[in-house]
Formats: C-alpha cells, structure tokens, sequence
C-alpha cells in the first residue's frame, strides 16, 4: 500500500486515458474545418454531408475529452500537494492562460458552432469552427509549456529551495516546449487522419457489401445507390472516397513533419536528459551505434546484462549530433556524474517519508524507455505505410470486398494512437526517478529539480489512493464503453445519422436515434437547435 506508486499509477492511467482524446480532437478539427470550408467555398452537398459527420464524432469525443480532463487538475491538489507546491508560482500562468483563454475560446465558439447552423451566416458560422479549433491547439500549448519546464526547468530563480518564476517569456519559449509542441501536434494530425482513413474504408466496404457499389472488367467502381438504405446514393460514395483519400494524403504528410519534429526533439534530450536517451537505447557504454534490437533480464536494471543482437554504427551519433562519429556517453559513464551533482542518496528528510536516505536508482525502467521509443516510431511508420497502400488501393474509386482488409482498416485506426501514448510513456518515465528533471547542461537554471518521492501528498494513505484509483478506473471504464458505443452507433449510421433530415426529408420513419417520430412529446429534430448535436 505504498501511496507514491498508486499515486504515480493512477496519474498514468487517467493520463494515457485522457490522452486517447486529446490527440484526436487536435487532428480532426482541422481536417473537419477544412472539409467545411470547401462546403462553404464550391456549395458541393458532399462537402456538407462530410462536415456534419465527421463533426458528429468529433463533437463526441470533444465532449469525452474535457469530462476526463477535469480529473487531471484535481489530482495535482489530491495526490500530488507537494509537487503542486514545488511548481505552484510556475505552473499557475500558462494552466490559468488555457483555462481562462484558450479554452474559453475553445468551448464557447464551438458552443456557437453547434447551436448556428442556419442561424449564422456560412461564412460566419465557419469561422466560429475555425476559432474553436485553433483554441484547442493554443490550450494545447500551455499544457506542453508546463509538462516542458518540467522536462527542462527555464525561467526560474531559486528561494528558499522553491522555483520562482522570474522570466515568463523564457519560461513561453523553452526550446524544449517548442520542440515538444510541434511534435505532439503532428502526431496529433497523423491520428485525426489516420481515424478518417479506417471509418472511410469501413463505409466503402459497407456499401460494396451491400451491393451498392460494384466494379468493371478493368477493376474501376461502378457507383450505385439504394433508395430504401437512408443516405445512400451516389452523393454518399463521393463523401467517403474523397474522405479516404484526404485522410491518407494527410497522414503520410502527418508522418513526414512527425520524423523531422521527432528527429528535433531526440537531438533535445540527448543534450538535456542523456541519461533518458541511454537507457531508450539500451546504451550501457560509450559508443556511436544505434540498437534496431537489445535483449536483457525481464525487469532487470543490470545494464551490463543487456545484449545487442542488431546495431548499426554511426546511426546514434546522428541521431544525436547530425554526425557518425561523436560517441555518445552511455549509463555507465552517466550514472557516476548523476551522483556527483545529485546525490547518491535520498536527503534524509520527512518528506521523503519511509524512503528518506536510500539509495538513488538514476536508471530508468530500461524495458519502458527502450520499447517505448521503439513502438512509438514503429507505430507511426505501420500508420503512415498503410495510408500510403490505401491511396494505392482506392486509385480506382472503392475498396476491395475482403472482410480482412476492412477488418485491417479498422484496427490501423489504433496505429497513430499506439504511437503517441507510447511516446508520451516513454518521455514521462524516462525522466525518473525526478518529476522535475534537473538540467546537466548550462542552457538550464541549475540546481531545479524535485525527486518523484518527494513529490506525493504526505497526509495520503495507501488505502485512500486505493479507493481513488479503483473509483476512477470504475468511471473511466464506463466512459470509455460510452463513448465506443457513441462512435460505433454512429459510424454504423453514416451521413444519416448525423443528417435526420437526410434519412427522412418527408419527417416520416423513424429518426437517426431509433425514436419515434410521431411521439407528440417529441420535438421534431429538424427544427430543434440541437439537432446536429444530438
């Protein structure tokens, strides 16, 4: 019942869960902006049909986003209360400027996106989209402004051992902040695209299935429609290949600005956190070689038990330097000047609770540091391939019939996913055993830094953050099966579901949530102002 690793637990589950959200309402709204502006520009209904359900799904994990982000906060007072401290005078200008600016911009515009169609102007009613899309992206940079200085502390002095920020411009600017962000906003336009791609293939699929569509001798889509399947027509095969291929298009372009902001960033830590880099590349000595494969004891943390199967020379220093030559320093030689500068034990104080003056483990868990990083670029590179066979599949206007393929389409859709949660895993827990790293090189404020077990609340039992974590898992679990049910329902449904009026232009049948129509206390959706929400 040890509180500091529940604690630090529950913050990575409901982190890594909250951060299924964030990278998909950061890469869809864009692409949705986009499709709408097209709608606004040509007045082509297949650009309003692929607004209003792409919309729909982003509208609901939107929503889904900002329910699970509430309990990121909260947890930095229940848990965390000592970290909070420590980061307090930094942290509470760039999180207030995303609370009170940012996200202000965010949720109200969208607020006036949903409730205005056909009561703004289009031009008017697009650029509400617009501003709420580029509030996200802005609320995005200052919570990485704040997650970088604890990467890399800048703008601070130091009184009475507590960081005070002296310089929120250098704090705004943190090279580490703007290596971080461009990453994180490239990947997140990889998952936007990569999510467009697999629902894109699955409603081509659909409609081959369903005989709507069929193909020629030469293997090119005959396009047909159905009257009796609601928003099937030959509008509705334009929404889903143009879908595809911009999608696909736009996550191969994803994965080329996400190697060359990667490539920035690891140039970063190799320079800032060399320690974190050593261990993701399972580098015990010095060298210059990049392991594309190392084996070693499961759980083990004996560097020297680690062996490379596959290494190619040159490449780490590359990597690190932009030359094949500069050897980069490994655990063995880091750990020792860690321990000069650090300590090799834990101070012997109170705060540090039962773990006051042990001995200090500089070495990251290497299994979690080196497969990490490796599922993180291995993620992205399976994304980007299949957006690429994708554009080559549909080249003649439909998908193949093969459930196989489909099925492939949809499970590709977690790729760009898988890659930015193990990347965000792999740059958080590279940097313990501090919550905030301390800088080894000049470009830094030296000497701020905090060890993650001096981080925790002390008046926190084991068994309260017990209850905590159980009840959150609980919550989030139910969260998580709401949402798939919401977006499964809805993908299933197509144009329809997402366009009543669509399904049923006459106001008969049934609409797109199953109810009845006729219900007299049921308003009729069409003229509801929520109509497109719901």
């Amino acid at each position: 019942m040890d509180p500091l690793e529940i604690a630090r637990w529950q913050f990575g589950i409901t982190t890594v869960y909250h951060f299924i959200m964030v990278p998909l309402t950061l890469g869809l709204g864009p692409i949705v902006a986009l499709m709408q502006t097209q709608w606004v520009r040509t007045g082509d209904e297949k650009w309003l049909r692929m607004t209003k359900f792409w919309g729909k799904l982003y509208l609901i994990n939107f929503i889904m986003g900002v329910a699970t982000g509430l309990v990121q906060e909260f947890q930095f007072g229940m848990a965390w209360s000592e970290y909070s401290r420590f980061v307090g005078d930094v942290f509470g200008a760039p999180l207030a400027m995303e609370g009170l600016l940012a996200f202000f911009f965010e949720s109200v515009f969208l607020g006036l996106w949903i409730f205005g169609w056909d009561r703004l102007g289009k031009k008017l009613h697009l650029a509400t989209l617009w501003i709420a899309v580029a509030g996200s992206v802005v609320s995005a940079f200052f919570i990485i402004v704040a997650n970088s200085w604890m990467q890399h502390p800048v703008g601070v002095e130091l009184i009475d051992g507590r960081p005070v920020m002296t310089d929120i411009w250098a704090v705004l600017t943190n090279n580490t902040a703007l290596s971080a962000y461009s990453h994180t906003i490239t990947g997140a336009i990889a998952v936007g695209a990569g999510f467009v791609v697999g629902i894109s293939w699955y409603q081509l699929w659909q409609r081959r299935r369903d005989g709507i569509d069929t193909v020629d001798a030469t293997g090119r889509v005959v396009v047909g429609e159905n009257p009796s399947i609601p928003g099937r027509d030959r509008k509705d095969h334009a929404v889903w290949i143009k879908s595809i291929r911009i999608g696909a298009v736009i996550a191969i372009l994803g994965f080329g600005a996400l190697s060359i902001t990667g490539d920035l960033q690891a140039k970063l830590m190799f320079d800032q956190q060399p320690l974190k880099m050593a261990a993701a590349e399972a580098a015990c000595h010095d060298g210059t070689s990049f392991s594309v494969l190392s084996i070693g004891p499961l759980g083990g943390q004996d560097c020297e038990a680690v062996v490379g199967v596959i290494e190619i020379p040159g490449l780490l220093s590359f990597l690190a330097h932009g030359d094949f030559e500069t050897e980069i320093q490994g655990v063995n030689t880091l750990i020792p000047q860690y321990q000069e500068l650090y300590g090799t034990n834990l101070p012997d104080d109170p705060l540090y609770g039962e773990r006051a003056g042990q001995e200090i483990d500089y070495l990251p868990l290497m299994e979690v540091t080196y497969w990490g990083f490796r599922l993180m670029i291995g993620f992205g590179m399976l994304a980007a391939a299949f957006a690429a066979l994708t554009l080559w599949i549909v080249r003649k206007g439909t998908v193949p019939r093969s459930k196989f393929l489909m099925g492939t389409a949809l499970l590709s859709i977690a790729a760009p996913f898988g890659a930015n949660i193990a990347g965000w895993v792999f740059t958080e827990m590279g940097r313990q055993p501090f919550v905030v790293a301390p800088n080894p090189n000049p470009s830094g404020v030296d000497g701020v830094f905090m060890f993650t077990a001096a981080a925790v609340s002390p008046g926190v039992s084991g068994e309260e953050m017990i209850f905590s974590l159980a009840s959150l898992a609980l919550v989030y679990g139910f969260l998580l099966v709401f949402e798939i049910k919401l977006l499964v329902k809805y993908v299933r449904g197509g144009v329809a579901s997402a366009m009543p009026e669509l399904a049923h232009p006459d106001g008969e049948g049934h609409d797109g949530d199953g109810s009845n129509p006729d219900d007299p206390n049921k308003p009729d959706k069409r003229d509801d102002v929520l109509a497109f929400a719901y």
